[in-house]
């Protein structure tokens, strides 16, 4: 699915001379090397202030702790989705908030979100999946009106713009109140180990959050608050440093992958739906995702994994199904969209290294099956 090796042959000498020049430092946790990270993220966004974590579900915890939240506010979050958001929600004794998706492009709607807001409603947790954009401008616009915070989970689609109905233009994450994102090694900018990061332009809300990551201390031994122990260490901070250059590089050979992919696909137009993309956000492709008709997407993955070629379902089960969730979540709406999609999704290879060889041998085998 992802060929991380190559990927790093093709850096290999910066790569080891930065981390390199960490080990002679020894400055292993938090200094220098992080806080660079954090300036070079933070220009390449276009944010005031980046803070970088130990992965994507904590950026997400920690974002949801500096809202100061009560028991059982109500947090808006897809089903279909990773269930990093709602489990932080569930977590903090919050109630987590399920509305269903669109069926072509896998995110959450304006229209199923404005129908969960409710007077507990305190969040909207837009999730950016696949690669491309939720409708933000419609969201902030909801959000104002019922004084919401807004908290974009972008782990899977970082570099992607965002295109307002007035001409400009913003990287996704950076739009809500409060963007989390996660370096998980094969995500658009991933280490190698598990990072991740928190952006904002609110200095209140960046100070609290810098404070609740480091045990809610300023000055050492002195705990203004509750915190936790979340900290990117200086070796993947060097290592994001170094990938970050190449990030738009990367982001165009996932969406030369896509491109390949659906000019080589579109003839199964009866078998299979291709990603469709949206006139307002940028697509990354962090994942290419194929929605298979007819109750036929698990037989064509055991053919595909016949023919040695992997895939993945992302995601099986509906986050409204999960036994974690019983007891404190609610459904906004019908979840139908979300029920369907979790049967017709698959997958398919998706990174910067496909060769066109590879792409040509998976989408020949895919039409072999549908002969």
């Amino acid at each position: 699915m992802v060929d991380l090796q190559k990927q790093y042959l093709k850096i290999k000498e910066d790569i080891d001379n930065a981390i390199g020049e960490v080990l002679q430092s020894a400055k292993f946790i938090r200094g220098e090397f992080v806080q660079k990270f954090e300036q070079q993220l933070a220009e390449y966004l276009g944010v005031k202030h980046v803070i970088a974590c130990a992965n994507g579900t904590d950026a997400l915890q920690i974002s949801l702790m500096a809202l100061d939240l009560k028991p059982h506010d109500e947090i808006i979050c897809p089903s279909f989705s990773f269930i990093s958001g709602a489990e932080m929600a569930g977590l903090l004794n919050l109630r987590p908030v399920f509305v269903d998706v669109d069926y072509n492009n896998f995110n959450a709607t304006v229209e199923n979100i404005m129908q969960a807001i409710s007077v507990k409603t305190k969040v909207i947790m837009p999730v950016h999946l696949f690669g491309q954009g939720v409708n933000m401008e419609e969201i902030m616009k909801l959000a104002e009106q019922y004084h919401l915070t807004v908290i974009e989970d972008n782990a899977q689609s970082l570099g992607a713009n965002y295109y307002f109905s007035d001409g400009k233009k913003k990287k996704l994450g950076t739009i809500g109140d409060i963007g989390c994102t996660s370096f998980f090694p094969t995500k658009n900018l991933g280490c190698y180990g598990d990072g991740g990061a928190i952006f904002t332009d609110n200095d209140k809300l960046a100070d609290k959050i810098r404070l609740i990551s480091n045990h809610g201390m300023k000055e050492k031994y002195k705990n203004e608050v509750i915190g936790i122990n979340s900290r990117l260490d200086g070796i993947q901070a060097v290592v994001l440093s170094e990938k970050l250059k190449h990030i738009d590089d990367y982001i165009k050979a996932r969406q030369d992958a896509a491109e390949f992919y659906c000019a080589g696909l579109q003839s199964l137009s009866k078998h299979i739906l291709l990603p469709e993309k949206v006139e307002y956000s940028d697509h990354t492709f962090h994942q290419f995702t194929i929605k298979v008709l007819d109750g036929k997407r698990d037989e064509l993955r055991a053919y595909l994994a016949e023919k040695q070629i992997p895939t993945a379902v992302y995601y099986p089960y509906p986050l409204h199904s999960q036994e974690a969730f019983v007891k404190i979540e609610r459904q906004a709406n019908a979840m139908d969209v979300t029920e369907k999609l979790c049967t017709e999704v698959l997958s398919l290879p998706m990174h910067t290294e496909l060769s066109i060889e590879q792409q040509i041998y998976i989408v020949e085998t895919i039409k072999e099956f549908f002969k």
